[in-house]
């Protein structure tokens, strides 16, 4: 069965590969555009219905903003008034006070609560304990549902175990403190207070001489509240800043808005604040109603993929068949040059494109094998001669601060450290020129940086010292020459903090390849000389041999090799060198291909 399928793949013609390619990319551009126009249009419609909503939402929100302002502009006549404020102040005698009552307090309560709107209850608090109170009992009714006195005057001391009066904010401002908060039995007869006080403010600091207390129904003020308005199937919650539903219009009737759920089920939440109170006007679109418009446009948009698609399949057989034979040529010469076959030739007759693209071709395959060669070629020689000329720069740096401490040896007839000195230099250079190699062996690397530390030590005796911690596996492998020396260098040079330095040297294989580490104890690079990177643009700031050697790393085996520094000020410098785990053997295969 196996065999069979495998002699149907390969009979199938080249031009109906090509077909079925060009449907392939062709339909799925087709399906991803039919499904960015539904979602387009599902949002537009979304879109649309959100800002209907959202107006209708604002019209309700302003009628209950305008309602709620004409509750307080009642207190606003009672809190404004000087003349009124004054009188309640004073308390000369009973007769005074019975005055105040009759002739002032009543009537100003009276004619505040006639300016009002809609049907509203005051209660106000008296700190003149010379006005006597006047009230009803309301133990069985709501005083809002029944035909007597709208208003009840009582002593502050009623005030003193409110928990909501001790709850108001202490610090007045004149004309902007109030607030609107459902206390008491309020929210079990669905009503809401507006609080305020009244204060005397011919004192530097308004000073609280009362308080008022407003009832109005919540039916009254969010009347306009009404689902039908926005469609049906819709529902419209009024919640408190607590998440719990104050009132309802349409929907599912429960005590606490369930938000996450009803997202969850696709429905559109619009949310307007009513900033008075701290609550939310929420409109609920549930999502059949919302989608319910859209399956005509996925209707529509399917059945014009799909006849898109029927006419790019008899497009793409007529193309296939027309281009399928010389595609097939094409594609067999470059199936030859890429395998680096470059004798194969195709021909085609006429003077289209095919034919200037076959003699491309052709005359490609007689001089693109020398050429690459080439350019290969050269481009070894020029990675060398990089090489070369970045070590050739190091070389006279390291020389130069030698010869200057031979010189003051012999300066001060030091002969026998001399004599040490220059021995140990002719060391160093003999495993430098290294037969003019730029790759070593790790081992001829680790004995140019002791040979280099002999010659320190000439120079520093007791203050310096050097610690090696070097993994046996490491000689195994190559490496650029000349990595540890500079770095050696750079600690004698710019890192002591005082007569003694410490150096400890590692070398180990690690998941990264070769590792070496050069750690010491001095000064560290202060904040800003030094960038911990191993891009070797980011060293900018750091010595000229640290930025060689991490060049010379680079440009032999590529960026994700190199030199690390990290240093923190008065605790020393760590410098970490990566290098590829590369042996003896592969170095060699490379300078042969060089040669």
């Amino acid at each position: 069965m196996a065999g069979k399928f495998e002699r149907i793949r390969v009979r199938l013609p080249f031009g109906y590969k090509l077909m079925l390619s060009y449907c392939v990319f062709i339909i799925v551009p087709v399906l991803l555009v039919g499904n960015i126009a539904n979602q387009l249009a599902v949002q537009s419609i979304r879109e649309q219905t959100y800002n209907n909503i959202q107006g209708t939402l604002y019209q309700m929100s302003d009628n209950i903003s305008y309602k709620m302002e004409d509750v307080a502009r009642v207190s606003d006549m009672l809190y404004f008034d000087m003349s009124f404020n004054n009188r309640l102040r004073f308390s000369e005698s009973p007769w005074v006070s019975y005055d105040t009552t009759v002739n002032v307090l009543i009537p100003k309560l009276e004619t505040a609560i006639n300016t009002a709107n809609r049907k509203v209850w005051l209660s106000i608090y008296l700190k003149n304990d010379e006005i006597r109170e006047i009230y009803d009992s309301y133990s069985t009714t709501d005083p809002l549902h029944s035909d007597n006195r709208l208003y009840d005057i009582y002593q502050y001391k009623r005030l003193e175990n409110r928990d909501w009066y001790h709850e108001y904010p202490k610090e007045e401002q004149y004309g902007v403190t109030m607030q609107w908060k459902q206390i008491e039995d309020d929210a079990r007869k669905d009503r809401i207070s507006l609080l305020r006080r009244l204060v005397d403010i011919t004192s530097v600091k308004p000073r609280e001489i009362g308080f008022m207390r407003i009832n109005v129904n919540l039916s009254s003020l969010f009347e306009s509240m009404d689902y039908r308005k926005i469609g049906d199937g819709t529902a419209l919650y009024l919640t408190d800043s607590e998440g719990r539903i104050v009132i309802s219009s349409g929907g599912k009737h429960s005590t606490v808005f369930k938000e996450p759920e009803l997202r969850n089920n696709g429905d559109l939440l619009i949310r307007k604040p009513i900033t008075q109170l701290g609550w939310d006007l929420i409109a609920v679109v549930p999502s059949h109603i919302v989608e319910k418009d859209t399956a005509k446009i996925r209707y529509v948009t399917l059945l014009i993929c799909v006849v898109c698609i029927a006419i790019f399949i008899v497009v793409s057989l007529i193309i296939s068949r027309y281009f399928s034979r010389r595609v097939s040529k094409i594609v067999s010469v470059l199936d030859s040059f890429q395998e680096g076959e470059f004798h194969k030739r195709v021909h085609f007759k006429g003077a289209d494109e095919f034919t200037h693209i076959s003699a491309a071709l052709n005359e490609m395959g007689s001089n693109i094998g020398q050429l690459i060669r080439e350019v290969y070629l050269a481009d070894l020689q020029k990675k060398e001669a990089e090489l070369e000329s970045l070590h050739a720069q190091i070389n006279p740096h390291f020389l130069y601060n030698t010869l200057s401490s031979i010189s003051r040896l012999a300066k001060f007839g030091k002969l026998e450290k001399l004599q040490r000195m220059v021995l140990d230099l002719a060391k160093f250079y003999r495993l430098s020129l290294n037969d003019g190699r730029t790759i070593i062996p790790v081992k001829n690397e680790l004995e140019q940086a002791q040979a280099y530390i002999d010659i320190q030590k000439i120079k520093y005796e007791n203050r310096m010292q050097v610690q090696y911690d070097i993994d046996p596996e490491v000689v195994r492998y190559e490496t650029v020459k000349l990595i540890l020396q500079p770095f050696i260098e750079n600690v004698l040079e710019h890192a002591w903090t005082g007569d003694y330095i410490h150096i400890r040297i590692i070398g180990s294989v690690v998941e990264e390849g070769l590792e070496f580490r050069i750690i010491d104890n001095g000064v560290g690079f202060p904040p800003g000389a030094a960038t911990y990177s191993t891009g070797a643009q980011d060293l900018g700031s750091t010595g000229y041999g640290i930025r060689n050697v991490d060049q010379r790393i680079k440009l032999h085996y590529g960026p994700e090799y190199g030199v690390t520094l990290f240093s923190r000020p008065g605790i020393g410098t760590t410098v970490r060198i990566i290098l590829p785990l590369v042996t003896r053997s592969v170095t060699e295969r490379r300078n042969k291909r060089i040669e």
